[in-house]
């Protein structure tokens, strides 16, 4: 049987956990898979883009549990009634083949990809950081805002989108919870001064919603919108000031900030700074730039946290998912007795 959480089992367990405590967990285990990168196996996702949007497959293995990710994004689904984001995701035992555990991963998404900013920001922004600005205020936003308090301790955050609605939506969940929220004006309103300026927006587009003027020394961007070729935020001459970590170069390259810049335009993977082969933040006056793609990885920690999160709760089901004939070589044996003849 194969372990199962459902949208509503993974919306309990987050409201009963709590998504800030879930997210700084997360950054734990995170940390210790970042650690030992180099026993992953490693790919640029298999993405299949379309006028509509993209869908696209994550998977990865570290020999002995297998992980795949099925996660979409079409930017103009929400006009249209849907999330401009879904995905489900699947872990496997590589010794049989078997998948052990199967979950929804749209939400689980939101809280991985806000606490691989958190860990990110953790090493690399000035640890007495105590504004956090955002660029878009769309599904992501509450919760990278949550991650920068698990990480950071952040409870000042400026906000900024084109669409007034989504700011008001956004103060509307997050004052609740002790964050001091300010709407801003502009994008230049809402970075002036912030020590952590994260961009999430969603359109499919060569957009610069964050220009080079607008940062100053000393901060850390967290740049987590431009996921596929064709789709950026910043303007480019900022990645030319900034130290710019990665998570997989050969995949960022083709969707990151860096598919702007020369094919060998200097990166640093960030897993080396975790282990100590390179040095995280040089300076106060240092910018650093996490230009985040999302990665199967974090999708493999996620899921690895969940399931073990779960274990021994109501949080799960099983599923019947795999065929199991009492003779491993008679598959024909489960259907055969009750098929009509002729």
């Amino acid at each position: 049987m194969t372990r199962f959480v459902d949208v509503r089992n993974m919306v309990r367990w987050t409201a009963d956990r709590g998504p800030e405590r879930i997210i700084a967990g997360m950054i734990g285990y995170l940390e210790a898979d970042f650690r030992r990168w180099p026993s992953f196996d490693k790919s640029p996702r298999v993405a299949s883009h379309t006028p509509f949007g993209v869908i696209e497959l994550m998977p990865t293995s570290d020999h002995e549990t297998y992980a795949f990710k099925y996660v979409n994004g079409h930017p103009s689904n929400p006009a249209r009634g849907y999330q401009t984001v879904t995905a489900f995701g699947v872990l496997a035992d590589v010794h049989n083949g078997y998948p052990t555990f199967l979950a929804e991963m749209t939400l689980l998404t939101a809280l991985r990809t806000a606490a691989t900013s958190g860990m990110v920001a953790k090493h690399l922004a000035r640890p007495d950081s105590s504004v956090h600005a955002l660029i878009g205020a769309g599904s992501q936003a509450e919760f990278q805002a949550l991650g920068m308090r698990a990480a950071l301790g952040i409870n000042t955050v400026r906000i900024w989108d084109v669409d007034p609605l989504a700011m008001d939506k956004f103060a509307r969940n997050l004052e609740p919870l002790g964050f001091e929220v300010v709407i801003g004006t502009s994008a230049a309103d809402a970075v002036a001064g912030a020590d952590v300026v994260t961009t999430c927006t969603a359109d499919k587009a060569l957009a610069t919603v964050l220009t080079n003027d607008l940062v100053e020394p000393g901060m850390h961007l967290n740049a987590i919108g431009g996921d596929c070729p064709g789709k950026t935020e910043l303007e480019a001459s900022i990645l030319d000031r900034a130290a710019v970590f990665v998570e997989f170069p050969p995949q960022t390259r083709i969707e990151g900030e860096i598919q702007q810049m020369a094919p060998d335009f200097p990166v640093i993977e960030f897993w080396q700074v975790l282990t100590g082969a390179v040095p995280g933040r040089s300076s106060r006056e240092q910018i650093t730039l996490f230009d985040s793609v999302g990665f199967a990885i974090e999708d493999f920690t996620a899921l690895r946290f969940l399931r073990d999160s779960v274990d021994g709760s109501e949080y799960f089901e099983e599923i019947d998912l795999v065929a199991a004939p009492d003779d491993p070589k008679d598959l024909f044996g489960l259907v055969g007795a009750l098929s009509p003849v002729g």
